[in-house]
C-alpha cells in the first residue's frame, strides 16, 4: 500500500526492506529522523552513539561480523567520521554498510553550509542523492547491493528539502541476507605494504565504479526539447522538471560520485546548450569541463543557499511566478529561548560579569542573540573546551580570570572530554560550565550517556560527570541551580578566582521534556511596576512590557522565578 512518507522515514524504510541489521547513529537536523524512524522496526538494533566517529566505527564493526549496517549523521558530523571512513574505504568491509549523511544548505540548523560530495570524492567511495522519499527507499535498498558488489561504503546524501518533504512511497518486503562468515585476512591490517595495495584497489575499484555509472539505472535521461539540455540532481532536478517540464532535455544523476563520463558526453551531443543545474559547489559542472563539454552553471547559479522554483526561473532569465510569492511581509521572529530554559540565568551571569564566552554546538547557541549577547564565538562540537584552553595560553591571567567555556551535557560527551582532559593535564586555570539539561536539546529531546536511558527509552548506563572530571584530573567540581541567580553568580566569580582548574555543572533539565514538573506561572503586581524594563533584560518570551507596566504570558510561563530575582520593586514576586 502506497504511504506519504518524509524522506527520513523513507529512507530508513529502505535501510529495513534491505536487512538491515544495526544502525549507530549520532543526532544531527536534518539527519536525526533517519535512526528515530528505523528504531521503531524492532528487527533492527538502533543506538545513539557518544558521536559520529563511533558511530561510524560501530556499524563497520557490526559490518566485519556478516551483518549489514548503517549509521546518519548531518554534513558536520561527516567531519567527525572522516578519519575511520576513509580508511574503511581502503580496507573494505564484510557485508554491507551505508553511510546516510544529511546536507544542510541554507543552514537552517547549521553552523556551515558544506558539500558532504567533497568527501566521497577524497575518500573515493560512490555516493547517491536521491531527489525525493521513493527515491529514498529505493536508493537505500541499492546501496547494499552497489557496498557488497564493490567492496565498499556507500554514502547516501541527503538534504533537508529531501529529509524533510514528503512525497509517495511504496513500501516492499524485508529480506535479510544470510550473516556472512567472518574470516580472518592478515591484509586488512591497514599498515606500510598492506595500505600500499589497498590504494591500488580502491583505484581499480573507481574505475569499475565508473564503469558501473555508465549504464546504472540510476543516471537517467529524459529526452525532451533539445535546445535546452540540463544535468542535474536532487532537490535541483525538482526544481528543473517544475520549470520545465518537457521543454527541456534533462540528465539526472542518482549516482553522484562517480560521476559517468560517456553517458554526459552522449547526453551534451544531443542537445543544443548544456547547464549543469547543481546546489553549492560545482562538482558536476568541473566534471562535466574536464570531460571537454561546454556547459553553464556557477556563471548562472548561485554558490551559496538553498535554490527555489523561482531562483531557477530568474537565474534563467525567465519570468518568475507570482503564484510562489507571499503577498505579505511576514515579520522578523528571531530565535529565542524558550521560557523557562534553564541556560538563560547562566548566560545572564555570563553577561553581568563581562565574560569572554567561547560557546559550543547546542540550543545554548541562542545566548548569542538579543538581549543576552553572552557568547562570543562557536566553532563544533566540543571546541569551547579545547579551545578555551588556547585562548588562555595567549591570554595569561587576564584570560584566565575573564573567559569561561559552555558546553551542553550531549556534546560535551560528543566531543568535549578530550578537550576538559587537555585542560587538567596541561593545567592552565580554565573554567568550564557544562550546561546539564537531561536532554540532547538541540535535534529534538534524544537521549545520551548522561540520561540513563538508551535511544528507544530503556534502562541504560549513566555516566557520572562530576565523577568523571574528577576522574580525569579535576579537583575544583560543583554543581549550580541555573535558576538561582546569586548562587551562580557566586560559583562563578569563586572559580575563575581559583588558580586551579575548574567545573561548573550547571544542572536542570530542559523545561520541554515529557513530564518536567512546572510551577505556577507568575502573576505581576501592576501596582508596584515601576516600568523599569530590568526583567526584560534575560529576554524571555513570556514576559512584556506594554503601556509602562510588567506582563506575563501564562501559557509561556513555568514559574521559574528567575525574573523574580531581576525585579528589585517585588513587582514580581
Amino acid at each position: 500500500m502506497k504511504e506519504l512518507m518524509l524522506g527520513n522515514k523513507a529512507l530508513a524504510r529502505g535501510l529495513y526492506e534491505a536487512g538491515c541489521q544495526v544502525i549507530s547513529s549520532y543526532p544531527g537536523t536534518p539527519s536525526t529522523e533517519i535512526t528515530e524512524e528505523a528504531a521503531k522496526y524492532e528487527d533492527i538494533y538502533c543506538e545513539w552513539a557518544p558521536n559520529e566517529k563511533v558511530a561510524l566505527e560501530v556499524a563497520h564493526g557490526a559490518s566485519v561480523g556478516g551483518r549489514r549496517s548503517a549509521c546518519a549523521m548531518k554534513h558536520v558530523g561527516l567531519n567527525v567520521a572522516a578519519d575511520p571512513l576513509f580508511t574503511i574505504s581502503y580496507q573494505g568491509l564484510n557485508a554491507g554498510l551505508v553511510v546516510c549523511v544529511a546536507d544542510d544548505p541554507g543552514m537552517h540548523s547549521s553552523q556551515n553550509e558544506q558539500d558532504s560530495r567533497h568527501y566521497a570524492i577524497a575518500a573515493k567511495i560512490p555516493m547517491l542523492e536521491p531527489s525525493d522519499s521513493e527515491e529514498s527507499r529505493s536508493f537505500a535498498k541499492r546501496a547494499y547491493e552497489i557496498s557488497e558488489k564493490f567492496n565498499t561504503p556507500v554514502l547516501i546524501k541527503m538534504c533537508t528539502r529531501v529529509s524533510h518533504s514528503q512525497s509517495v512511497v511504496e513500501p516492499g518486503e524485508r529480506i535479510v541476507p544470510d550473516q556472512v562468515p567472518y574470516v580472518k585476512d592478515p591484509t586488512k591490517v591497514m599498515m606500510t605494504v598492506n595500505s600500499r595495495n589497498a590504494h591500488v584497489r580502491v583505484e581499480e575499484r573507481t574505475k569499475k565504479l565508473i564503469a558501473y555509472a555508465e549504464d546504472c539505472d540510476l543516471n537517467r535521461v529524459e529526452m525532451g526539447d533539445t535546445a535546452l539540455g540540463i544535468i542535474t540532481s536532487s532537490t535541483s532536478y525538482q526544481y528543473a522538471k517544475e520549470v520545465f517540464g518537457d521543454e527541456a532535455s534533462i540528465l539526472k544523476l542518482g549516482m553522484v560520485y562517480p560521476l559517468p563520463e560517456k553517458k554526459i558526453l552522449d547526453f551534451a551531443a544531443k542537445v543544443d546548450q548544456v547547464v549543469v543545474l547543481e546546489e553549492l559547489d560545482p562538482i558536476i559542472e568541473n566534471h562535466c569541463k574536464q570531460l571537454g563539454v561546454k556547459v553553464s552553471g556557477k556563471d548562472r547559479f548561485p554558490i551559496c543557499g538553498e535554490f527555489s522554483q523561482n531562483l531557477v526561473r530568474s537565474c534563467m532569465g525567465l519570468e518568475t511566478q507570482e503564484s510562489m510569492h507571499i503577498a505579505d511581509e511576514i515579520p522578523g521572529r528571531p530565535p529565542v529561548m524558550c521560557a523557562g530554559c534553564p541556560h538563560r540565568g547562566i548566560f545572564y551571569i555570563l553577561k553581568k560579569n563581562k565574560c569572554m564566552v567561547y560557546g559550543d554546538i547546542g540550543c545554548y547557541t541562542l545566548g548569542a542573540v538579543a538581549p543576552l549577547n553572552a557568547m562570543d564565538l562557536n566553532v563544533c562540537m566540543g571546541a569551547s573546551c579545547s579551545g578555551l584552553h588556547g585562548f588562555n595560553l595567549a591570554m595569561g591571567k587576564e584570560g584566565e580570570r575573564h573567559s569561561v567555556g559552555v558546553i551542553g551535557d550531549s556534546t560535551f560527551i560528543h566531543s568535549g572530554i578530550t578537550g576538559i582532559t587537555d585542560i587538567a593535564y596541561n593545567m592552565t586555570n580554565s573554567t568550564v560550565i557544562i550546561l546539564d539539561n537531561s536532554i540532547t536539546g538541540m535535534t529534538g529531546h534524544q537521549q545520551n550517556p548522561t540520561t540513563g536511558k538508551n535511544l528507544r527509552g530503556e534502562p541504560a548506563g549513566k555516566v557520572d560527570l562530576e565523577s568523571l572530571c574528577r576522574a580525569l584530573g579535576f579537583e575544583r567540581v560543583r554543581v549550580v541551580d541555573p535558576y538561582d541567580l546569586d548562587a551562580v553568580d557566586k560559583a562563578l566569580k569563586e572559580e575563575l578566582a581559583a588558580e586551579a582548574p575548574s567545573i561548573i555543572i550547571s544542572r536542570r533539565p530542559c523545561v520541554m521534556i515529557k513530564g518536567t514538573v512546572h510551577q505556577p506561572p507568575i502573576c505581576p503586581k501592576e501596582e508596584k511596576c515601576v516600568g523599569c524594563k530590568a526583567c526584560m533584560q534575560i529576554g524571555c518570551p513570556a514576559i512584556s512590557v506594554r503601556e509602562g507596566k510588567v506582563r506575563i504570558d501564562s501559557t509561556l510561563c513555568i514559574g521559574c522565578k528567575v525574573c523574580t530575582q531581576m525585579c528589585k520593586f517585588g513587582a514580581l514576586e
